[in-house]
């Protein structure tokens, strides 16, 4: 069943949905295609018929974030908007009461690797990779993907990501015990999802959505405060002096 052109949900069966993030090339992200995602996320999470959303995507890239060429020239406006994109986009599903299981099959970089660090069970294939290259691009965290990474990330693994803007393997990202499972190909990244999704939809759908406030709500009521004390509107916009020469050095890099 397509939703939109960018996002799309297909029953998998046994109150299974599959939700697809599908904006080519590389499911980068602008705002529209967040707030759109926070809708679709938010009324799974409230449908008695869903047990477990899996999260998957098309692409050789799960997501690479913020597209550079674009971002380089938001105004004001555009950069409070992608801020409040990325904000409400993330708690959404960081919120969702119902089990949700990423499918990763290729890069997650930067805002996309909010969809796997907000998920709760992680499935990543052997060619995936996992960065947050905000300090490259000379952009600070937005408070929602900043209070998910905090309550998500031990400290060390924070300072590898955030500090270096390096990426990582699958390998080191089960070691840093965000992924917890890694596929060989796209039939076993699939498999190992479905397989998955049945364990959690399987569970007793009340006492998962109120043992998952239970872990989660302090950070969600961190962010919630934020948002309303401005969080999605920095004053001054989002950017600083020294993003739009970086983005424009990431991109000659390629």
């Amino acid at each position: 069943m397509t939703e939109s052109d960018t996002l799309s949900t297909r029953d998998l069966g046994d109150g299974i949905v599959e939700l697809q993030l599908g904006r080519g090339p590389v499911n980068a992200l602008s705002a529209d295609f967040l707030m759109g995602f926070a809708a679709l996320i938010t009324r799974l999470g409230a449908d008695d018929a869903v047990r477990c959303i899996i999260l998957s995507s098309p692409f050789k890239v799960f997501s690479a974030g913020l597209d550079l060429k674009e971002a380089q020239h938001f105004d004001l406006e555009q950069q409070q908007a992608i801020v409040r994109g990325l904000n409400e986009g993330f708690l959404a599903l960081y919120a969702c009461p119902k089990p949700v299981v990423a499918s990763i099959g290729g890069a997650a970089i930067a805002g996309g690797l909010f969809f796997v660090l907000a998920s709760d069970r992680r499935v990543a294939m052997t060619k995936s990779s996992f960065g947050l290259a905000e300090v490259r691009v000379g952009a600070d965290f937005p408070v929602g993907p900043l209070e998910i990474a905090k309550a998500t990330l031990d400290a060390d693994t924070l300072r590898r990501l955030m500090l270096t803007g390096q990426p990582v393997g699958p390998v080191a990202a089960r070691n840093f015990g965000f992924i917890d499972i890694i596929a060989d190909d796209q039939e076993d990244l699939a498999a190992y999802s479905l397989s998955e999704a049945r364990k959690l939809a399987a569970l007793p759908s009340i006492a998962y959505g109120s043992i998952k406030q239970q872990l989660r709500g302090e950070t969600i009521i961190k962010i919630k405060t934020a948002l309303a004390a401005g969080g999605n509107a920095p004053e001054g916009g989002w950017f600083n002096s020294q993003t739009i020469p970086a983005m424009q050095r990431m991109i000659d890099q390629g």
